[in-house]
């Protein structure tokens, strides 16, 4: 093969070895043909010859032929020069000497946009059968688009269901029959409609189901919960708020679903004792159980702490559970990781310490979370001192005692995260004396705790340099010059939210260090400029979320910067930032990957720069343009055209007027409306886009509104999936945003 020969690419499939192409280039001359590729034998007279005692494929061009002999094969597998007759035959292009497999690994790639996938099966017939033999995962916008969907989509294993509200039980039948034993995983935690007939068809036809999501299914009864106990390889149940179910149907799927390994009770007031016991006595292989907000006791503890596989076990809000009903944790649960016993008020350090006494749970625990719970006291921290697997702690919101933290700090050296997020007793003094020897902390949060001053941060810096989250919203007493240590000393910091505090450029240019930050909330940081802000698309590329809540010293300067420094940005906040125009937009329109764009109280703000984004960011999903004045229907035509992802959006006080808002109606993702005080809505407009917006599950809308629309509406819309929140707020006028936080302070002080 002629050196100046260059491979393009090679591959390789299961079943035979697929031909190396190459084509070769001559210095600064042009090759005398153009590129095709063809898999048939020719006539002799076409430049494309197959070799008959070979695989390999030979193509050559009038003014070059390639003898296909042994030596040359060893160099390579196929020399491929083309022709100018690819139009000719549709099958004449590269994709047909991959293997299916390798074409898969290509799919996978494409996972960031949904578009990408649908644009790559419009390419040809062939893509479009391999992308559909790749989708493994759907998640349709409307239920009457199901028997299409799966006649598309025949392979699919996992179905999210969220996306509609309405599924009934002819849904349910038609997924099951056309999916049958490729279904594994299903989701319906935000549908309804559904009963215990459409249940048993998945249950039945679906063999291979491990995965169900039944949460906010608020209507569901045990009738159509008990149809589960059919589903026999059932791993994974969430029932979160299916307020109507008791203890008999989850007794029925006690006895009938015998390999669950995770189960989700939260919020289901009608489970008590006898139905939580039934599961653990029955389903033996469990690993993860949430009992959130359960109405038990101490009677079905014993048989939860027999599970020998147990790892996650969430007692949150279980008000009937006391020191006593812990007791048995001295001899159980062996295999405990997770504890979660937050907002129970009637334990203390007593009922914890049989974590720690006897052979029990303690000796593999990792993480426990006492949230709104007793005091953290000495005793409580003796407690705890047995376990020394102990990673996480989360103390939110509990009083706290010095002398429990400093004996917390003293025998925790293991400490990966801890949680002290509103416990507004944390001084400088015991912060300091908890982190001492929490050289590995990674994960911090010291949310209004508003007692600690510049010694905390010192110490913080100075102790946990390898922090990769911290979390100070509302720590108002820190100086400004505290700020400026955080860059200086902990570099590895991924995650900072300072939230309302005193940080100025001079500290967010030192922030800006962590090069590795991928979310930053600068919320309500009133001494923060454009000099500030332009370090952070300076150093910090790696940027994803950004929040500039009230952040009024910004301005488009500095918006531009974090735009051209921070191409994979996904969200933005800069709501209230009055001095924004058009020409922020206009910048942030080249960062594709936004999806959340919060621009509320930007009056500069007009419909050009909506276009930019519209025309820029193909991911938007979440738009917040309340009280941008200078909106109107221009906007949302370029919004409706290009921004198919859309699926929440709130105009309230903009100047949309009904053409505007039935524009809306072409963006099928649309969900979420909210539409307050706009003044050239009338109610034939409103009625006729809500109609043509077949995919809203919530639309906010003024309270007079009600009146002046026909019942029927309502009740066909609601019938469709539809739920209306009505609003009777008056027009307020902007606070100064120094008076807005003064008044916010006094909010706090009084809670």
């Amino acid at each position: 093969m002629n050196q100046s020969t260059r491979p393009l690419e090679s591959f390789s499939s299961s079943s035979s070895s697929l031909p190396l192409l190459s084509y070769p280039t001559y210095p600064n001359r042009k090759p005398d043909f153009l590129p095709t590729v063809t898999s048939k034998p020719q006539k002799p007279s076409s430049p494309i010859k197959k070799n008959p005692t070979s695989s390999t494929l030979i193509l050559s061009s009038k003014s070059q032929k390639v003898s296909d002999t042994s030596k040359t094969m060893k160099r390579q597998r196929t020399i491929v020069t083309f022709n100018s007759n690819m139009n000719n035959n549709n099958n004449n292009h590269l994709f047909h000497f991959l293997s299916e497999e390798i074409i898969f690994i290509i799919l996978d790639f494409l996972n960031q946009n949904p578009i990408d996938k649908k644009a790559f099966s419009l390419a040809c017939k062939s893509f479009y059968a391999i992308e559909a033999k790749h989708r493994k995962k759907l998640k349709p916008l409307r239920s009457e688009h199901i028997p299409k969907v799966l006649n598309r989509y025949p392979h699919v294993s996992h179905i999210d269901l969220t996306l509609c509200p309405r599924i009934t039980d002819t849904s349910l039948t038609t997924i099951s029959n056309a999916c049958m034993s490729s279904l594994r995983s299903i989701d319906l935690s935000g549908s309804n409609c559904f009963s215990g007939t459409g249940l048993l068809s998945l249950a039945v036809n679906c063999k291979n189901l491990v995965e169900i999501n039944l949460s906010n299914a608020t209507e569901l009864r045990d009738s159509a919960v008990a149809a589960l106990a059919e589903a026999k390889n059932l791993e994974k149940l969430w029932l979160g708020r299916c307020k109507q179910i008791t203890d008999m149907g989850v007794g029925c799927i006690a006895v009938g679903c015998r390999k669950l390994r995770l189960i989700s009770l939260k919020w289901c007031p009608g489970v008590g004792d006898l139905g939580v016991g039934l599961l653990a006595v029955k389903c033996k292989d469990i690993r993860s159980l949430d009992l959130s907000y359960l109405p038990i006791t101490d009677k079905c503890l014993p048989s939860i702490f027999k599970l020998q596989y147990l790892e996650d076990l969430v007692l949150e809000g279980c008000f009937g559970i006391d020191d006593d009903s812990l007791s048995g944790l001295k001899h159980g649960c062996k295999s405990l990781k997770k504890l979660d016993i937050s907002s129970c008020q009637n334990i203390t350090h007593i009922g914890l310490s049989s974590l720690t006494s006897g052979s029990g749970s303690g000796g593999f625990l990792e993480q426990i979370i006492l949230s709104h719970g007793s005091p953290v006291t000495l005793a409580l921290a003796d407690s705890l001192k047995k376990l020394p697997m102990l990673q996480s702690i989360k103390l939110d919101d509990c009083p706290v005692t010095y002398a429990g933290l400093k004996a917390i700090g003293n025998w925790c050296a293991s400490l990966r995260e801890l949680s002290l997020s509103k416990c507004a007793e944390v001084t400088d003094e015991s912060l300091s004396s908890l982190l001492t020897k929490h050289k590995d902390l990674r994960k911090l949060d010291i949310t209004c705790c508003r007692k600690i001053t510049y010694a905390s941060i010192d110490h913080i810096t100075n102790s946990c340099t390898a922090l990769t989250s911290l979390r100070m919203e509302s720590c108002t007493l820190v100086p400004r010059e505290a700020f400026v240590l955080i860059g200086q000393r902990c570099q590895f910091l991924e995650e900072i939210d300072i939230t309302d505090n005193e940080v100025d450029d001079e500290g967010l240019k030192s922030i800006c260090r962590c090069s590795n930050l991928s979310s930053l909330k600068l919320g309500i940081c009133l001494n923060i400029t454009d000099e500030g802000v332009a370090n952070i698309g300076m150093c910090c590329s790696k940027l994803v979320e950004l929040d500039l809540y009230r952040c009024t010293g910004i301005s488009d300067s500095g918006i531009s910067a974090v735009a051209s420094g921070c191409p994979g940005l996904e969200m933005i906040n800069i709501a209230y930032c009055k001095d924004i125009t058009d020409s922020s937009l206009i910048s942030l329109s080249k960062c594709s990957s936004l999806n959340t764009i919060e621009s509320r109280g930007c009056p500069l703000i007009t419909s050009l720069g909506l276009a930019a984004i519209a025309v820029g960011c193909k991911q938007l999903a979440k738009l917040d343009i309340k009280k941008c004045s200078s909106i109107d229907d221009a906007g949302m035509i370029p919004l409706a055209h290009f921004s198919q992802n859309l699926r929440q959006i709130n105009l309230s006080y903009s100047s949309v007027t009904d053409v505007g808002l039935l524009s809306l109606a072409s963006i099928s993702c649309l969900q979420s409306l909210t539409i307050l005080h706009l003044k050239g809505l009338s109610p034939s407009g409103l009625a006729a886009a809500l109609l043509a917006c077949r995919g809203l599950t919530k639309v906010k809308l003024q309270a007079t509104f009600k009146t002046l629309l026909p019942q029927a509406l309502f009740e066909h819309l609601e019938a469709r999936g539809c739920v209306f929140q009505w609003r009777d707020k008056f027009f307020r006028a902007e606070l100064d945003p120094q008076c807005w936080k003064i008044q916010l302070e006094d909010i706090m002080q009084m809670q």
